[in-house]
């Protein structure tokens, strides 16, 4: 059991599953969330809960952030309960959102003010990982930091990697969230594509499987495609946000832009749903 006491902010679908990993390996964990009532199965299993971001900051040495948005990551620190008005100074901060790697800038700057450290560490993986602690963390900020954080970090994910200083973990992400939008958009295509020639959606699946091409991805989002199952696992309103990010951080690629268009034209429809929707948005 480690003797550091972390405190977590954001229940969210991801930060319930990621803290249990924490409970699990026997963390001291305190939580906050802003929407109250998120916190009972954490209570259930030795989470204790706090009240606002400024009390938490008093019993935690870490604290960790998983929240939707830069707006969401501002609040937390300079609402009038937030961060920067309670007890950081020599506290490390990290922040596992997908946010801008401006705003991540920007709050390393407020922490530095504070006499405190500031990692930007976010994730790929969905639900399942977040539950199996099998994320992809990539971590941008002093590598001396992220050398003291690893340890905690490997209980959420299969690879906790530094890349870059402050806000390169935001680019990372926001790169490989790219990459997801147009993978996800071009398997709705192609299933589209076959379908509408006559070839069975699952038969195309099967061949796509035992392709060079075919991986977990391709299984998981076209099984959902063939059972019309669009539950959020990754919500395609939060794909539009990346993708948005990325086109301010200057991604211009001809790719890039198109999977732009393509998912904000479909997120006043399939917002709230998994961004394998896209199918029915494009069909």
């Amino acid at each position: 059991m480690s003797n550091i006491k972390i405190g977590w902010i954001g229940l969210g679908n991801m930060g319930i599953p990621m803290t249990e990993q924490l409970l699990k390996a026997e963390y001291s964990v305190t939580v906050y969330n802003r929407s109250k009532g998120k916190d009972a199965s954490l209570t259930a299993i030795g989470a204790t809960v706090s009240e606002s971001p400024k009390a938490l900051s008093t019993k935690a040495d870490v604290i960790i952030i998983m929240v939707t948005d830069d707006q969401a990551i501002t609040s937390i620190f300079e609402d009038e309960n937030g961060l920067i008005h309670g007890e950081i100074e020599g506290k490390i901060i990290v922040n596992m959102s997908t946010v801008s790697p401006s705003i991540s800038k920007k709050i390393a700057a407020i922490c530095t003010s504070h006499n405190c450290r500031y990692l930007d560490a976010p994730v790929s993986g969905s639900v399942k990982q977040a539950e199996t602690g099998q994320l992809v963390i990539m971590v941008g900020g002093a590598q001396s930091v992220f050398e003291e954080v690893k340890p905690i970090l490997d209980q959420l994910g299969k690879l906790s990697k530094w890349v870059g200083e402050t806000g390169a973990g935001n680019t990372a992400k926001l790169a490989i969230n790219s990459l997801l939008a147009l993978y996800t958009q071009g398997l709705a295509e192609t299933i589209l594509f076959a379908n509408d020639k006559g070839i069975n959606p699952a038969d195309l699946l099967e061949l796509i499987g035992q392709a060079a091409i075919g991986n977990v991805y391709t299984k998981i989002k076209g099984e959902a495609i063939l059972n019309d199952q669009y539950k959020a696992a990754f919500a395609l309103k939060h794909i539009v946000k990346d993708l948005r990010l990325a086109k301010d951080e200057g991604i211009s690629t001809p790719l890039a832009k198109a999977a732009l268009k393509t998912f904000e034209d479909a997120e006043s429809a399939y917002g709230e749903e998994d961004l394998v929707a896209i199918f029915k948005a494009l069909r």
